[in-house]
C-alpha cells in the first residue's frame, strides 16, 4: 500500500488531537478522552475506514483500512511521572502495518515509520532514524518493559538467559524503548504477549529504520503473538536462539 501525503497528514492530527488532550493531564488517566478525540476525527474525515482501540474496541470499517489506536502506552509510566509513555497510532491494511507513529507530547518527540521512511520529528526539524549494527549478543543492550510482569514462568527463564548472553540490560522502556532501538541507542526489544494496539505502531518504526520484528521463534510477527525486536539480524538471531526454546 502507498502512503500518500494526505494520510500521512492526517495521521499527524490524528497524534495532535491526542496529544492535545493528554498533556493537560499528565501523571493523570487520559486514556478515553485522548482515544475519543483521534476516533471523532476519523469518523468525520476517514468514516469508511475501521478503528480497533485499546479503550473503545473495535469499529468495521468497508475501506480496508483499520487505524490501531493504543492513546496512552505505558500507564505505570505515565502516572508516575516518567517519559517512557507513549501514543501510538498505527494504520494496518488487512495483511500488515503499513503507517506507524510513536508520539511522545510532552517530550514533543514523534517517530513515523512508513514505506521505506523512518524519522523522528520534533519543533526543531525532522532527523532519519536509523538501527546500529551489533555483530552479537554480547555486544548488545536487551531492553523490556517489565521483567516478570508479562512473561510466564518459561518466558522469564529464556528473557533471564538472554539478558545474561548479552552485554547490558535496560527495564521500563515501555513504547519509547522501541523508538530507542530505531535511533540506535539500543539492540533488542523482548516482550511477552503483546494486544494489537501495543505493537502495530511500533513495526513500521523499526521496520523501516532497518530493524527486523518477529516472535520468539523468529517467524513473522503475528498480533498477540510474544515479539522481539532488533536492530541487527545477528543479535536477532543470537536471542532467537535462546527464547523459542520457552514457546
Amino acid at each position: 500500500m502507498t502512503i500518500d501525503s494526505e494520510t500521512l497528514a492526517f495521521a499527524n492530527r490524528l497524534a495532535d488531537a491526542s496529544g492535545a488532550v493528554i498533556r493537560p493531564y499528565f501523571r493523570t488517566d487520559a486514556d478515553q478522552g485522548a482515544e475519543d478525540a483521534i476516533r471523532a476525527m476519523i469518523h468525520r474525515e476517514r468514516p469508511n475506514d475501521g478503528i480497533l482501540g485499546e479503550e473503545r474496541g473495535r469499529e468495521a470499517g468497508t475501506s480496508g483500512l483499520t487505524w490501531i489506536l493504543d492513546p496512552i502506552d505505558g500507564t505505570r509510566a505515565f502516572i508516575t511521572g516518567r517519559h517512557t509513555w507513549g501514543t501510538l497510532i498505527a494504520l494496518h491494511d488487512g495483511i500488515s502495518p503499513v503507517l506507524g507513529i510513536i508520539d511522545q507530547p510532552v517530550l514533543r518527540e514523534r517517530f513515523v515509520g512508513y514505506e521505506g521512511t523512518s524519522e523522528l520529528v520534533t519543533p526543531d526539524g525532522r532527523e532519519a532514524l536509523r538501527v546500529r549494527p551489533c555483530k552479537r549478543l554480547s555486544d548488545a543492550v536487551v531492553s523490556t518493559t517489565h521483567p516478570w510482569s508479562y512473561f510466564d514462568k518459561a518466558q522469564r527463564a529464556a528473557f533471564a538467559n538472554v539478558c545474561e548472553a548479552s552485554r547490558l540490560s535496560y527495564f521500563g522502556g515501555d513504547c519509547y524503548a522501541y523508538a530507542l532501538l530505531a535511533m540506535g541507542f539500543i539492540d533488542c526489544v523482548i516482550e511477552g504477549s503483546l494486544a494489537p494496539w501495543d505493537v502495530a505502531a511500533l513495526i513500521p518504526v523499526i521496520e523501516n529504520a532497518g530493524g527486523i520484528v518477529t516472535n520468539w521463534t523468529g517467524q513473522p510477527f503475528v498480533m498477540g503473538a510474544q515479539i522481539i525486536a532488533s536492530g541487527d539480524r545477528r543479535v536477532h538471531e543470537d536471542a532467537v536462539a535462546l527464547l523459542k526454546r520457552a514457546v
